[in-house]
C-alpha cells in the first residue's frame, strides 16, 4: 500500500511538471544589419546598424515568429518638427499608418498575433523633402528566412507618384502639415507592385518635371535620377543593387503646356539615360492621371510621337499606357486613396499582359 502511494504520488507530481502552462519566449532585439531584415529601395548603409533613406515607398520586411513586434526608427527630424509617417502591414491584414514621436521612436506595431510566423512590411509614406528615417532594429520572438519576389518594377515620377495629398484618413485637405495627407504605401506603384507579386522602388519628387519643375524647385528628373536622395540631389545611387523588369515614367504634369521639340528631346534624352542602367527594361510612358483636357492631349500626343522615335530607333522595349480618365478626387486636385487603387488595377493589367505576368 505504502508503494502504491508513493507511486501515485510520483505520477501526479509528473503529470503537474507536464501540465504547467509553458512560457512565452523572450523577445530578442534584431539589429538593422541582420541578414534575415531586407531593405528594398534607394538605401544608404553607410551605418550598418542604421541604415537611412530619403524616398517615399522605401520599405524594410522580415518574417518572424510570436504574437508581438516593436521596432525602433530613428527620424531626422528636419527643421526640429517635421515627423515622418510609416505604414506598417502584418500579413494580409489592412496595413496601420504610424507617425514617428521624436528623434527616436519605439513603436509597438503589433501585439496578440498567433503565435505563428507572420511577414511585416515597414513603408515610408512620406517623402525626401521630410527627411530621412533609419531603421534601427525590432524586438520579436525569432526572426525566419525569407525572400522577396523576384519581379521588379520602377516607379518614376512626381507627387502623383509620392503618394501625396491621397489620405485624409487622420488630417484632412487643407488642415495640418503638406505631408499629413502622405501615403506612398497605398500610391498607385507599390499598390500595382502587390498585385502583380513584384518589388517596387519609387522614385519620384513632389513638385519635379522633366525640363521645367514647379514651386520654385531647383532640380529636374533627370539631374537626380542616380541620387540616393532625389530632393536634395546627393549620394551617387549604385543601379546595380536593382535591376527592374519593369520602369514607369509619369512626367508632365509639372511641366505643364511645353514646345514640343523641346519636351520631346529631353524625354527621348531621359529615357535614354534610364536605358544605360537599365539595357534589359521594358519602359512604359504613362500620361498624367490628374491632367486636365488640354495638358492630358499635349502629353499623349507627345508620348507616342516619343515611342515612335524611339521605336524606329531599335528600341522596341519602349510602350505607353494612357489612364482612360482623369483622377482629381483627392487634396489639391490629385488622385485620392480610392483612384489611386483604380490607377493601379489599370496599370497592372497593362503590366500583366505585357510582361506575361
Amino acid at each position: 500500500m505504502k508503494y502504491l502511494f508513493c507511486l501515485s504520488i510520483a505520477v501526479l507530481t509528473t503529470f503537474c511538471a507536464i501540465a504547467k502552462p509553458l512560457k512565452h519566449k523572450e523577445l530578442a532585439f534584431f539589429a538593422a544589419d541582420n541578414p534575415k531584415i531586407k531593405y528594398v529601395g534607394r538605401v544608404n548603409f553607410d551605418n550598418p546598424l542604421a541604415p537611412r533613406f530619403w524616398n517615399p515607398g522605401v520599405y524594410v520586411q522580415a518574417k518572424f515568429k510570436g504574437s508581438s513586434l516593436e521596432i525602433t526608427i530613428n527620424d531626422e527630424t528636419l527643421y526640429g518638427v517635421t515627423h515622418n509617417y510609416l505604414e506598417i502591414a502584418i500579413d494580409n491584414n489592412t496595413p496601420i499608418r504610424i507617425q514617428t514621436t521624436g528623434k527616436t521612436s519605439r513603436l509597438l506595431v503589433a501585439s496578440n498575433l498567433s503565435s505563428g510566423s507572420h511577414t511585416v512590411t515597414i513603408c515610408k509614406d512620406t517623402e525626401s523633402g521630410i527627411g530621412y528615417i533609419e531603421f534601427v532594429g525590432m524586438k520579436c520572438e525569432e526572426l525566419l528566412p525569407m525572400h522577396k519576389p523576384k519581379r521588379k518594377i520602377e516607379f518614376i515620377g512626381d507627387s502623383i507618384t509620392c503618394g501625396s495629398s491621397m489620405d485624409v484618413s487622420t488630417v484632412k485637405c487643407d488642415q495640418g502639415k503638406w505631408y499629413d495627407q502622405h501615403n506612398a504605401y497605398m500610391s498607385y506603384g507599390p499598390t500595382t507592385a502587390r498585385i502583380l507579386n513584384a518589388q517596387w522602388h519609387i522614385t519620384a519628387v513632389s513638385g519635379i518635371g522633366l525640363i521645367h519643375s514647379c514651386c520654385n524647385m531647383n532640380i529636374l528628373m533627370p539631374q537626380v535620377f542616380d541620387k540616393v536622395n532625389l530632393r536634395a540631389d546627393s549620394i551617387q545611387w549604385n543601379f546595380s543593387k536593382y535591376s527592374p523588369d519593369v520602369v514607369t515614367i509619369c512626367l508632365g504634369q509639372n511641366d505643364g503646356k511645353q514646345d514640343s521639340v523641346a519636351f520631346c528631346s529631353a524625354y527621348v534624352s531621359f529615357i535614354k539615360q534610364i536605358r544605360t542602367h537599365y539595357p534589359k527594361a521594358d519602359i512604359v510612358c504613362l500620361n498624367s492621371p490628374m491632367g486636365n483636357v488640354e495638358l492630358t492631349k499635349m502629353l499623349k500626343n507627345y508620348i507616342i510621337g516619343i515611342q515612335q522615335h524611339m521605336n524606329n530607333a531599335g528600341d522596341n522595349r519602349v510602350s505607353h499606357f494612357f489612364f482612360p480618365g482623369g483622377y482629381n478626387n483627392g487634396c489639391g486636385t490629385h488622385p485620392d486613396m480610392a483612384q489611386h487603387q483604380l490607377i493601379a488595377e489599370q496599370l497592372s493589367g497593362y503590366l500583366k499582359q505585357l510582361e506575361n505576368w
